[in-house]
């Protein structure tokens, strides 16, 4: 065995959600996301990281070819939610609250999908400068 190694690609996209959730009544939604409900939507600036862990090939001397990572991130994420409107142009989006932590679960589902097997470490979505989530692919 060799070493593990943790690698990482990061990219940005724009889009528009609105915080609202099918399970309450407009009521609800304006006391539990206030401004965020606003029926128009609003927009984020938002940056993904994806981290995956691996042993380093001794042929290549990479984890993983990050031009791959860059691919997959191009084709089942960015050209997705780029310029959207997550809740109006994502289809996962339709009963699912638009939230950091469900696009994080959303941007897993689409990358794991096309990685290799025990990869996928982590995915980061940095909603703001200030307000960050995490997931590893974690459930109860």
């Amino acid at each position: 065995m060799g070493p593990i190694v943790y690698i990482s690609r990061t990219e940005s996209f724009s889009a528009c959600h609105r915080l609202h959730s099918n399970k309450l009544t407009d009521e609800e939604n304006a006391k539990v996301f206030g401004k965020c409900n606003n029926p128009n939507g609003h927009g984020h600036n938002y940056k993904v990281e994806v981290v995956l862990r691996g042993p380093v090939d001794p042929v290549t001397g990479m984890v993983f070819n990050l031009v791959d990572l860059k691919k997959y991130m191009a084709e089942g994420v960015m050209a997705i939610v780029d310029h959207k409107h997550l809740d109006k142009d994502v289809p996962y989006f339709k009963d699912v609250v638009s939230s950091a932590e469900n696009i994080a679960v959303y941007i897993w589902d689409q990358l794991k999908s096309r990685l290799p097997d025990n990869l996928l470490y982590e995915v980061k979505v940095h909603e703001t400068d200030k307000n960050v989530t995490f997931y590893r692919g974690e459930t109860e």
